[in-house]
């Protein structure tokens, strides 16, 4: 269970940061609260809301899994792999919207 939870902290904190960088640099972004949801923009300003409730997801996860288990490198990985593949999902799916514009 630690394993994935991990994973899924690396999936919410990796979400987090393209939506935050666009949100912050004052430009409109996909998120899933645009129309259509997920390709539609929406404002800096809900980018950035977005981006904080995935960090805050995220960390709450890393908070009560570390105050529980011990830190060993299976769960380091299992951080790492989620956000790798968050990263290659996201990079994907924003380079086929890109060249649809």
């Amino acid at each position: 269970m630690d394993l994935f939870l991990f994973f899924l902290a690396g999936l919410f904190i990796s979400n987090g940061v393209p939506h935050y960088s666009n949100g912050m640099s004052g430009r409109k972004f996909h998120s899933p609260f645009a129309k259509p949801p997920g390709r539609g923009h929406s404002s800096a300003l809900v980018n950035v809301v977005w981006a904080l409730v995935n960090f805050a997801a995220g960390g709450a996860i890393l908070y009560f899994r570390l105050n529980e288990s011990t830190l060993v490198l299976a769960n380091v990985v299992a951080f790492v792999l989620g956000i790798v593949a968050m990263s290659v999902l996201l990079a994907v799916t924003f380079q086929r919207y890109a060249e649809e514009q």
